[in-house]
C-alpha cells in the first residue's frame, strides 16, 4: 500500500502549500514555513506526497540450491 489511511500532516503535501525549494514551503494561511510544519487548516493532496522507496531485497544470503528444482 503506497498511501496509508492515517497521514501525518505536513506542509510539504498540503493543498494550500507550494514548495519554494527543498527547505521552504509557501502556505496560503501561514506564509513561509518549513516542509515538516503543519497547521489546523491542513488539507491532504496525494499528488504532492512522494511515498518512501520500497526496500531492496537482499539476495546475498541465497544459494544456488535455493533456485533449483
Amino acid at each position: 500500500m503506497l498511501f496509508a489511511k492515517k497521514i501525518e500532516p505536513r506542509c510539504s503535501y498540503c493543498q494550500r502549500g507550494k514548495s519554494i525549494d527543498s527547505e521552504t514551503v509557501l502556505c496560503k494561511k501561514k506564509g513561509v514555513t518549513q516542509p515538516d510544519h503543519a497547521c489546523r487548516s491542513f488539507r491532504y493532496d496525494p499528488l504532492k506526497r512522494v511515498p518512501p522507496r520500497p526496500a531492496v531485497p537482499d539476495f546475498s544470503r541465497l544459494k544456488d540450491e535455493d533456485f533449483s528444482l
